[in-house]
């Protein structure tokens, strides 16, 4: 069955959903998105994501055309037209249509996307038992914590990982470890969390704060603070997060192994916590 998209207002097969050349999103990468897990047919955390999408567009003084709920009603509908059951969706807005020219356009009408795909079990658990990484330099702008769609500093960091054998590349600015091209890194140091905070510098997760939380409940303490690339390859344990992979532990990062060079207690736990929030009523909207 052809896949169904969300375009403007209007559910469409995929083949006849259209966006002018001359879309912002194109032209600039004038927009911003959203990643969103489906479980069971169940968006996850959807309120969480809507409400980062008001503030990243906010940021790119970017006005919705459409209400966090009326959103949601057309992600949930078009959730059901495709069948999803496991699966991530993505949603994206940019400034809209009009000539290209750097300042912002009188009168366009932004334009809103949505498509759901499938996610693959198999690579799921291939994350859960292990990845390796590589360190590279974090030269991204200052607003990283905007989600915008302008992503190329993260495309090339992903793809040196790649043809380097590795799964991800954790940025590096000036020394501290910020995040990684598409996801949040965290440490474990005995009974301490370790991730870089919340500001300008990464994109603040919603799986994340979700990881953040469950820590404190198993009795971890965390510490949102810088800490330097040497801390982390000196770390006890090391794993990312993200709303696709959820929790991925690091078993090597630039060749040199991670604690005993597989997932560590500490992370299991956690993925294990975050397992029974996501099938809880609690944890999906």
């Amino acid at each position: 069955m052809e896949q169904i998209v969300f375009l403007n207002g209007r559910f469409v097969p995929e083949r006849q959903a259209v966006i002018s050349v001359e879309d912002r999103g194109n032209t600039f990468g004038d927009g911003v998105y959203e990643v969103v897990r489906i479980y069971e047919g169940r968006p996850f955390q959807l309120e969480a994501h809507l409400a980062r999408l008001e503030r990243s567009a906010a940021a790119i003084r970017l006005p919705l055309p459409m209400t966090p709920e009326e959103i949601s009603s057309a992600a949930r509908e078009l959730i059901e037209r495709n069948g999803c059951a496991d699966a991530s969706l993505y949603l994206q807005v940019s400034r809209g249509v009009a000539p290209r020219q750097h300042q912002f356009p009188d009168g366009a009408q932004p334009t809103v996307f949505m498509i759901a795909r499938p996610v693959d079990p198999k690579a799921i658990t291939t994350y859960r038992q292990g990845v390796g990484c590589i360190s590279v330099e974090d030269r991204r702008w200052t607003m990283c914590h905007v989600k915008a769609i302008t992503l190329l500093p993260n495309v090339l960091a992903k793809q040196a990982a790649k043809d380097a054998g590795a799964f991800e590349a954790i940025f590096v600015r000036e020394g501290v470890v910020t995040e990684g091209s598409s996801s949040n890194v965290f440490a474990v140091s005995g009974k301490r969390l370790y991730t870089h905070p919340e500001g300008p510098f990464i994109l603040s997760g919603v799986t994340r704060r979700l990881v953040i939380d469950l820590a404190r409940r198993l009795g971890l303490e965390v510490c949102e603070a810088p800490f330097t690339l040497s801390d982390l390859k000196e770390a006890d344990e090391v794993f990312l997060t993200s709303t696709v992979i959820e929790i991925a532990p690091v078993v090597r990062i630039d060749g040199q192994r991670v604690g005993k060079g597989g997932p560590g207690t500490r992370t299991v736990d956690l993925q294990q916590a975050f397992d029974k929030l996501k099938e809880g009523p609690s944890g999906v909207d």
